[in-house]
């Protein structure tokens, strides 16, 4: 487990303007040093583009893990020397070429929108019932599995295709081999989502890695999991 930017912007070895980038992740000495310690798999913290949470902002910090998302498709600039697309796909490529998968971590479970205090970015202006579950009891409000203020709601036809077309983006043209669901139980929560992975012919065949719990009710669901899925073991971690 990786973040771009943590794992070189310090690292002597990989060329100053390089560093905590996705070049710089790809650079030799880099390869090397995971080739020796017999990495077979990184699995990358998000590089979906993000934004700084209100309540950080406010304090003048800045969410350096990336799990504030608001672009599905959309490779984080931040960890980019060249400011170019190709630069993440050579990454990739150049870990595939050292015998390294590329995992994801994914953060389908919220959006950098916030609570109902906070930005009007994209979703909660097309159409806020629709992209995020509402409290049922006040409207105005969301419901917070995620522990963050809101909660994709994937239980809508348009949002699950939405990420579904995001996954297949990030196979198909970006070539990673699979993905690690942060707060997976949130985005399979009262959808169609485990199924439709199952049946997809593209994203049934890639690496399949559940976070299984959420902050709602009956959250921690390790060990729940359909076959063909992988789990963080919370316990065994710690």
């Amino acid at each position: 487990e990786a973040h771009v930017k943590g794992l070189t912007k310090l690292h002597p070895y990989v060329p100053p303007q390089l560093r905590g980038t996705y070049a710089g992740l790809a650079s030799t000495s880099v390869i090397e040093y995971l080739v020796r310690l017999g990495v077979t798999a990184v699995e990358l913290l998000p590089v979906h583009t993000a934004i700084d949470d209100k309540r950080l902002v406010e304090r003048g910090l800045r969410n350096y893990w990336g799990y504030n998302t608001i672009g599905f498709f959309a490779p984080d600039l931040r960890y980019s020397a060249s400011g170019m697309l190709g630069e993440l796909k050579t990454m990739v490529k150049t870990l595939h070429a050292a015998g390294i998968e590329v995992l994801l971590h994914v953060v389908y479970n919220l959006t950098g929108e916030g609570d109902h205090d906070g930005p009007t970015l994209s979703f909660r202006g097309i159409d806020n019932s629709v992209y995020y579950r509402l409290d049922p009891l006040d409207k105005r409000h969301y419901l917070n599995y995620a522990g963050t203020g809101n909660c994709l709601n994937t239980a809508h036809p348009a949002v699950l295709a939405l990420v579904m077309d995001s996954l297949r983006y990030w196979v198909k043209e970006m070539h990673v081999d699979g993905f690690r669901f942060v707060l997976a139980v949130a985005v399979a929560r009262n959808s169609a989502f485990l199924a439709a992975i199952q049946q997809d012919p593209l994203l049934s065949q890639v690496k399949l890695i559940a976070e299984p719990w959420d902050v709602g009710p009956g959250g921690y669901r390790l060990g729940a999991f359909p076959a063909g899925w992988g789990e963080w073991n919370d316990r065994y971690r710690d």
